[in-house]
């Protein structure tokens, strides 16, 4: 149930609110905006609570219930589009941010490579994966620590925002150390140990969509990362399975749509994973950002030949440097840039 306040409405009004909801048995959550004040009432019981329990509290000017499962993530409960703040990177306002670099750090001198071509491409966010959840146990599971500490070094001699996955709730407090975007992984959608740890943190998220997820149960596990009093969500599209076989995973550029009219989060597109071959990569790419994307997260290599993960989806140096270019008409035709 979501309650609106009259603009201007005085601190001790809202107060009203939140104390009859919490002597009523249910939590709250304030959304505080520029002019008005939104408070959603929360619990498994809002949906038989009678609208004018609330409707008759001094400065309430509406009340709405809510029918979805997401409550938080949705459009009702925050008109206006987040925009999540990352070392002087803004995700989800004009500029669409591309995060590049190595699915898996492999060492110093392939990471540095890559946050060189990265940066001189025009990209603002260093991706590299430290831990690794594989498939198989016997493939390469990254180099953990390790490659967080040089994680860290490239994000300073570069001057690049960094986002590396987590993948235990156990580590999320040392990941938080070396990163400034903890990536949840589509494997870990709704590993709701590590959602609610990741929740009580402010760091950005970066909240991949599950390799079967609906949109519903994606925004809904959005939910609980905003839940825990965590802001800083950026959901990611890297398609889903389905009976295509052509590419890795089926590209739900329809997703997009629906979630700028379904959700306040901004979105981001990984190509990269939803291609399954660098050859595909720039079209969906460019569709991704001609659709409403905010982002982009691409997988770049110094030399995909020798990547230990994931080379057939990887672009060289050169091919995302003519990507960088060509996708800055298409985002000046929708208004935005790169």
């Amino acid at each position: 149930m979501i309650v609106e306040m009259r603009t201007g409405s005085p601190d001790e009004e809202v107060e009203g609110v939140v104390q009859r909801a919490k002597s009523l048995g249910f939590g709250v959550q304030l959304n505080l905006g520029t002019n008005k004040t939104v408070i959603a009432i929360l619990g498994p019981n809002t949906g038989q609570l009678d609208t004018d329990i609330f409707a008759v509290l001094p400065g309430v000017e509406s009340v709405t219930r809510i029918m979805k499962p997401y409550k938080l993530a949705a459009r009702e409960f925050k008109g206006e589009d987040t925009k999540v703040a990352v070392n002087g990177v803004e995700i989800g306002g004009k500029r669409i941010a591309v995060m590049a670099g190595p699915c898996a750090i492999e060492g110093e001198k392939q990471l540095m490579a890559a946050a060189m071509v990265v940066k001189e491409a025009g990209a603002c966010i260093l991706r590299g994966g430290a831990y690794k959840p594989r498939t198989s146990p016997f493939s390469f599971q990254g180099l953990e620590e390790e490659g967080l500490v040089l994680l860290r070094q490239t994000k300073r001699q570069f001057d690049l925002p960094v986002v590396t996955e987590v993948v235990d709730p156990h580590e999320v407090s040392k990941v938080t150390k070396y990163a400034d975007i903890l990536q949840i992984g589509a494997r870990n959608m709704q590993n709701y140990a590590l959602l609610t740890e990741i929740g009580k943190t402010k760091c950005p998220v970066l909240l991949k969509r599950g390799l079967s997820a609906t949109i519903t149960e994606w925004l809904t596990a959005a939910d609980y990362l905003l839940a825990g009093g965590n802001e800083n969500i950026i959901l990611c599209e890297r398609g889903i399975r389905t009976f295509e076989d052509s590419t890795r995973f089926s590209m739900d550029i329809g997703s997009i749509a629906v979630l700028k009219r379904s959700s306040h989060l901004p979105v981001v597109v990984d190509p990269s994973h939803a291609a399954g071959h660098y050859s595909l990569v720039p079209s969906l790419a460019k569709a991704a950002i001609a659709a409403g994307a905010d982002g982009l997260l691409i997988e770049v290599h110094p030399n995909p030949k020798e990547a230990l993960v994931d080379g057939l989806q990887s672009l060289t140096p050169s091919d995302f440097s003519r990507l960088m270019k060509e996708l800055k008409p298409i985002a000046e035709a929708i208004g935005r840039s790169i």
